[in-house]
């Protein structure tokens, strides 16, 4: 099975539509699928659903498919950084359903492994718990948080083999397993195609079993999110 497609438009062919609920790797600016995100603005595909850490920034990554107008709602950790994300959420154009990041990392993690549902303490007695089951356990309170899935899952990785097996580079690992694993369909923009057996099983960080196309993306941007200096 050859999971390689030519470019990121071709890798999105005949899998996203209007509507659907897409989970989408990255933390900040630091391992988005830069090149995926850009198709996925230009199929105009609408009504978006988004699992995310967070909405990029204005103008770059998922700031994008704001700025379109293409996101209906953002299901996020962290939206301080979008200025657009705030003005539509603040306007009432924008859905947000806002999660601990913990919390998220674990709906993820609980949707990729067929768990639907589990107990945390986080939030307990806040906003966040309001509407959901709540059950005390060795004296302390949890609140019932259900899994989350996607109808495809756009990762970034920094190394695939040619079956998909997944190598991440540093930090850049944050959400993009968790984001993978919990899509029926995971699409992965690399740096770099090794042949299969290239990589060191033991430093495989995803098996390819979970990745259906690969893309790739040798000379990503990486946009530093908020560039810090000192004098010399």
């Amino acid at each position: 099975m050859n999971k390689i497609y030519p470019d990121a438009r071709e890798a999105l062919a005949g899998l996203v539509d209007d509507g659907m609920t897409l989970a989408v790797g990255g933390f900040g600016l630091c391992g988005i699928p830069e090149a995926l995100i850009e198709a996925l603005r230009d199929t105009q595909k609408k009504d978006l659903t988004v699992i995310s850490n967070n909405a990029g920034v204005d103008g770059f990554g998922l700031g994008l498919l704001l700025e379109s107008r293409q996101i209906r709602k953002m299901v996020s950790s962290y939206v301080g950084e979008n200025k657009e994300f705030e003005r539509q959420y603040l306007s009432g154009e924008l859905e947000l359903e806002f999660t601990p990041q913990g919390t998220l990392a674990e709906k993820l993690r609980a949707g990729g492994a067929g768990i639907p549902a589990f107990y945390t303490r986080t939030g307990y007695g806040t906003l966040i718990a309001e509407g959901k089951e709540t059950r005390q356990f060795n004296g302390e309170w949890y609140v019932m948080e259900t899994a989350l899935t996607a109808d495809v899952a756009l990762v970034k990785a920094w190394k695939a083999d040619k079956s998909g097996n997944l190598v991440f580079n540093k930090t850049a690992r944050n959400f993009n397993p968790l984001a993978a694993t919990a899509g029926k369909i995971c699409i992965v923009e690399v740096e770099e195609i090794v042949e299969t057996g290239a990589l060191d099983p033991d430093q495989v960080h995803l098996p390819g079993i979970y990745v259906q196309r690969i893309v790739l993306n040798a000379n990503p941007e990486k946009r530093i999110e908020k560039r810090t200096t000192r004098s010399a």
